[in-house]
């Protein structure tokens, strides 16, 4: 699965990312939370000066590239559990002991998942039971991001470097798969910063896990080096998909790209942001 994440926290999106062995978490968004204010970022500032000021150290925290609202990826704050737990010190706030708890328990679970992969997907496909995701869709949305898994981890042992070569080549995909891309998508369904496969159809499901697997296959097949050449797969893989979509469509006379999403089971699920 990839690096960077959604996780919740009582109903809120917090951004974190996978990073030398252990979780970072974006400081606005856990500012935003515990601090419970409208400018999350000025607030982050005035803490982030006082801090530095009183330990005269360098800084406890560091800059990744996170995903924003805009869907583009900008250098953000982040903080790993240590830190975070230094920066609670200076944000008083009613919200900080079930923080604390909750930030032990999703470290604990990640080293679980390290030790056994296997609870990393049961523990998301109890997730979408609980959120009342149909079971029939559960299924396929494991496959898609098991697929998904497999394509990524191809690509990196092919060269490709994460974060933005891999959304060019997802975008690539979608694009040749379904005739719009991914933006374009989640603009169909009325979303805004929610993961788009979790409000994918059955059908666009099982379309996007043929389109990465078949990119995958090309991908091995023509020994891809590097992103041109994985640009390359993917357009073939997108391309094969989008013909079998129009000649499902044809046979069928339905149209395998929907509106439907599932805002109506509640906030969006802590799944992967790219997956």
């Amino acid at each position: 699965m990839e690096n960077q994440k959604l996780i919740l926290f009582q109903d809120k999106q917090i951004r974190r990312e996978w990073h030398d062995d252990k979780w970072f978490f974006s400081v606005v968004d856990i500012i935003e939370i515990l601090a419970d204010t409208d400018n999350p970022r000025q607030y982050w500032t005035k803490v982030k000066k006082k801090l530095l000021d009183e330990s005269q150290l360098q800084p406890f925290w560091l800059q990744l590239k996170m995903k924003a609202a805009d869907q583009k990826s900008y250098k953000t704050d982040a903080a790993d559990t240590e830190g975070l737990f230094r920066i609670m010190m200076s944000v008083p706030s009613p919200k900080a002991e079930p923080f604390k708890l909750w930030l032990s328990q999703v470290g604990r679970e990640k080293l679980e998942e390290i030790a056994d992969p296997e609870l990393g997907f049961d523990r998301l496909r109890d997730l979408y039971k609980a959120k009342g995701y149909p079971d029939e869709w559960i299924e396929r949305r494991m496959q898609s991001i098991e697929t998904r898994r497999q394509l990524t981890d191809e690509w990196k042992a092919r060269g490709v470097a994460e974060n933005k070569e891999y959304a060019i080549l997802t975008a690539q995909i979608a694009k040749a798969t379904f005739g719009l891309n991914p933006s374009e998508h989640k603009t169909l369904k009325g979303l805004e910063r929610q993961n788009l496969r979790d409000h994918m159809t059955p059908l666009e499901l099982i379309f996007t896990a043929l389109s990465e697997e078949t990119t995958r296959q090309i991908a091995v097949r023509d020994d891809a080096k590097g992103f041109p050449e994985n640009l390359d797969a993917a357009y073939k893989g997108g391309t094969a998909a989008g013909n079998a979509r129009q000649n499902y469509e044809t046979e069928t006379g339905l149209k395998v790209v929907a509106g439907e999403n599932f805002l109506n089971l509640g906030k969006e699920l802590p799944t992967d942001a790219k997956t």
